[in-house]
């Protein structure tokens, strides 16, 4: 079965053209790593990109994170070439696949049996796959492409650039808040009328959870465009941890300690969630199936919020 307990707080971003980039990733702090093919590197890039990947998979130390490949759509003629020779030539030092634009169940089930047949071949681990849901298709259908490939797939990411492009969205932020997206109050008494922003991806997102944990999927939160903007992607970050998602992208070094600080437990928290596991079991032994803590009820409910927080805490720690 597939790898499911890894750290995946901030993923890094590091565009495959980019030797020096390659070169700094293993040891930038990111909980995962993925090398791109994809969207960072340009057509003319590609096949030297590929190699460029397959070097710094095999000649640098990704001991202090996990590593992945985001390979080209299943739509152009890169993709193919990108599974083979990645895996083929560097496969005992890869953790997991990315793959972009997932539409339907088909996709994975092309990637998973050409691996399979690598593996077979070169004595290789079975590796993970990750999926990006970025398509008004691939929203459709997330509930069946979560169910895809329990063995192999490990996480879900939510491609909020091409998502707006596949609804056609009319906004030209990648991530963040758009002022139309708003709604006005009555009128006060003296006329006023105050404007809430919305949250435009809120649906979409939630979706994506609720499949994931539906089957077991870890949600990831993909990237916030603006890099000189530290607060909206702290803002964005913690929006979606409040829906359950448990890691997000990092475009730029200087976002990785954003995405650690709000999907790491505080002590606070952490603190808390042992007492209510203490005040649990002391309540066990005395026959009862809620008590208070704090002046709030606490119940079989929240030993499990209390546990699932604690064991990500402890992972953190031993880490």
């Amino acid at each position: 079965m597939a790898v499911r307990n890894r750290l995946h707080r901030c993923e890094l971003a590091v565009p495959g053209s980019n030797p020096r980039m390659l070169e700094k990733a293993p040891t930038a702090g990111a909980d995962v790593v993925f090398l791109d093919l994809e969207d960072a590197v340009a057509p003319d890039d590609k096949e030297q990109a590929r190699k460029n990947v397959i070097a710094a998979l095999n000649n640098y130390d990704w001991s202090r994170c996990s590593v992945s490949v985001r390979i080209n759509g299943l739509d152009t003629h890169y993709c193919y070439r990108d599974i083979v020779d990645v895996v083929e030539q560097a496969g005992s030092k890869l953790d997991t696949i990315l793959i972009p634009k997932v539409g339907t169940p088909a996709d994975i089930l092309f990637v998973s049996t050409l691996l399979e047949q690598i593996e077979a071949a070169k004595g290789l681990e079975p590796i993970n796959l990750h999926v990006l849901i970025e398509t008004a298709l691939g929203m459709a259908n997330v509930e069946q492409i979560a169910q895809t490939c329990p063995e192999r797939l490990e996480a879900m990411v939510f491609g909020v650039a091409d998502y707006a492009a596949s609804t056609q969205a009319r906004t030209t932020h990648m991530g963040g808040a758009n002022p139309d997206y708003a709604v006005l109050t009555d009128p006060d008494a003296d006329g006023k009328r105050q404007r809430h922003w919305g949250d435009q991806w809120h649906y979409a997102i939630s979706r994506m959870v609720v499949a994931c944990r539906a089957y077991g999927l870890r949600p990831i939160d993909g990237p916030f465009g603006d890099i000189s903007d530290p607060d909206g992607y702290l803002s964005v970050a913690r929006s979606v941890a409040a829906l359950g998602v448990e890691g997000k992208w990092a475009i730029h070094p200087s976002q990785i300690p954003l995405a650690k600080e709000v999907f790491t437990p505080s002590d606070k928290e952490v603190d808390r969630a042992r007492r209510i596991l203490e005040a649990m079991k002391q309540a066990a032994t005395e026959g009862k199936g809620a008590v208070s803590l704090d002046g709030r009820l606490i119940d079989a409910a929240s030993i499990r919020q209390a546990q699932v927080l604690v064991d990500k805490a402890d992972q953190i720690n031993s880490g």
